[in-house]
């Protein structure tokens, strides 16, 4: 696990909340050049596809367990705090939220975004 200790819920609010809006910010431009949308504030964002087919990733905060989950191309991505990269990271492949993604967007379009 890469949390080395469970940040109390102020700490992990600030930090999702920082992410989720610098995500958002960065979704934006993506969706503008890419063509598709994003929905919500800190406490849900959605990004929402028409092609090359109609679909739906919901990334959220998951504060009981300080942890921020990604639903996107039929998967769950449950991503934890590091403190030592400063970052909520996947355990399973190490990538940041950014990094993951970077990636179930490029896969949803056959085409290469990086946020």
């Amino acid at each position: 696990m890469y949390a080395e200790f469970m940040l109390d819920e102020k700490d992990f609010q600030r930090k999702a909340d920082a992410a989720f809006e610098d995500l958002k910010r960065r979704m934006l431009t993506a969706g503008d050049e890419h063509g598709f949308d994003v929905e919500g504030e800190a406490g849900k964002l959605e990004v929402l596809f028409e092609e090359p087919e109609e679909a739906k990733f919901v990334i959220s905060p998951n504060t009981p367990v300080r942890e921020i989950w990604v639903s996107a191309l039929s998967t769950s991505f449950k991503l934890g705090w590091s403190e030592s990269r400063n970052a909520f990271v996947h355990e399973k492949t190490g990538e940041d939220l950014l990094a993951v993604m970077s990636r179930v967007i490029s896969q949803q379009l056959g085409a290469t975004v990086t946020l």
